[in-house]
């Protein structure tokens, strides 16, 4: 399973969005640091859920990083685009 196919996952199993996109922008980072050549490196989330309602920013980004777990080591970059 590709690394994007298991953040996407997991995000879907935590928090059940109503929108999620996962974009592997790996490539974007071609001779950047953090980049290996092999990509799976650098990601964009975007994503909506209820779940998220009344929590602060910060709550939101620690809950989604707690949620991805062990994947989070494994790449370079993450960015999270959150909302309710």
């Amino acid at each position: 399973m590709s690394v994007r196919d298991e953040i996407e996952e997991t995000l879907e199993k935590s928090f059940a969005p109503s929108r999620l996109e996962v974009v592997d922008d790996s490539d974007s980072h071609i001779g950047h640091a953090g980049h290996d050549g092999k990509g799976e490196s650098h990601f964009n989330v975007l994503i909506r859920a209820e779940a998220f309602q009344g929590m602060t920013r910060v709550a939101q980004h620690r809950a989604v990083h707690k949620a991805l777990g062990d994947i989070v080591p494994r790449i370079h970059a993450l960015a999270l685009d959150i909302g309710a």
